[in-house]
C-alpha cells in the first residue's frame, strides 16, 4: 500500500499569536511550528498502514524552505521519503493549496509513483478550513470520507468509520481514495534517536508549484479578544475553610 500523507506547517498550539502592523500576516519570529494534532495522527496511520501491509509512505506539504522541519519530523517517525512544495512564505487559500497539491500528485503519477490512499488532517489548527483534502479528492475525482477515526482492510475492501450522535458511521470504499482523519484514530509516536538521525539524511524533493486561481481574498487578519481571568484570594490557613465552604455551597458541590 502506497500512502500519501499532506501536512501543514502551523504555529504550536497555544502560542501566543501576534499579528504584523499591517494586520496581514501572524508575526513569526517568537514562534514555534508544528503540525496540527489531526495531522500527526494522519502521519502515525501512514507507518502504520505501511509497516502492516507493506509499500511506502511520503509526506507532502506547501509552504516555505522552513517547512522542511515539519517533514523531517515526519520522515523520523518512519515515512519514507518527502516532498516541499515550495512557496515564498505567503499563505495559500484552500483552492490554491488543493490545486497545487492535485497537479503534483498527478506529475507523480506520471514518474511513477502511484498512491493507493491519500491522508489529510480533519483540519489544519491555525485556519480550520476543512477544505483542502475535499478539493484535492473533488479534483481528482476520488472517493473522500471526511472526520474518519478507524481505518480497516479485509480482503481487498477498505472499511471507515467515523463518529456519530448515535454511534458510530460505516464507510465502505475502495482505492484509491482520499481520507481526512481525526484526533484519536490513534495515538501518535515519539521520534526515536536514530529515528532522527536518518531523517537528517534522507533527501526532500523540492517543487515550485504554480499559483492557482485568487479565490478567497484577504482583507485582514483579527485577534480574538482573549478571556479575561479573576483570581480571588480566599484567606490563608484555616481561617479561610468557611469562605471555601460557602463558594462550595454556591456552586452545589457539597
Amino acid at each position: 500500500m502506497n500512502v500519501l500523507t499532506c501536512i501543514k506547517r502551523v504555529p504550536a498550539t497555544g502560542a501566543t499569536i501576534v499579528l504584523t502592523e499591517d494586520q496581514q500576516e501572524i508575526e513569526t519570529r517568537n514562534l514555534g511550528f508544528t503540525i496540527s494534532p489531526h495531522e500527526e495522527c494522519a502521519v502515525e496511520e501512514a507507518v502504520r498502514l505501511v509497516e502492516q501491509y507493506g509499500g511506502s509512505s511520503t509526506v507532502l506539504t506547501l509552504g516555505p524552505e522552513a517547512a522542511m522541519e515539519q517533514l523531517r519530523d515526519a520522515m523520523a517517525l518512519g515515512i519514507d521519503r518527502a516532498i516541499l512544495l515550495e512557496t515564498d512564505g505567503t499563505e495559500w487559500g484552500p483552492q490554491a493549496t488543493a490545486q497545487a497539491i492535485a497537479a503534483t500528485i498527478q506529475d507523480q503519477r506520471e514518474q511513477g509513483h502511484e498512491f493507493d490512499l491519500l491522508l489529510f488532517g480533519n483540519e489544519a489548527a491555525d485556519s480550520s478550513n476543512y477544505q483542502v483534502g475535499v478539493r484535492v479528492a473533488y479534483a481528482l475525482e476520488l472517493p473522500c470520507i471526511t472526520g474518519v477515526k478507524a481505518l480497516s482492510f479485509h480482503n481487498g475492501q477498505a472499511l471507515a468509520r467515523r463518529e456519530a450522535t448515535s454511534g458510530w458511521e460505516v464507510f465502505s470504499f475502495t482505492l484509491p481514495a482520499v481520507i481526512t482523519v481525526k484526533e484519536g484514530i490513534n495515538l501518535p509516536r515519539y521520534p526515536s534517536l536514530p529515528g532522527r538521525l536518518k531523517a537528517k539524511k534522507k533527501p526532500i524533493e523540492r517543487v515550485v508549484p504554480l499559483p492557482g486561481g485568487e479565490g478567497l481574498k484577504k482583507i485582514r487578519l483579527k485577534k480574538p479578544a482573549e478571556q479575561a481571568s479573576i483570581v480571588e484570594i480566599l484567606g490563608e490557613g484555616p481561617e479561610a475553610v468557611p469562605d471555601i465552604v460557602g463558594i462550595l455551597k454556591d456552586l452545589r458541590l457539597m
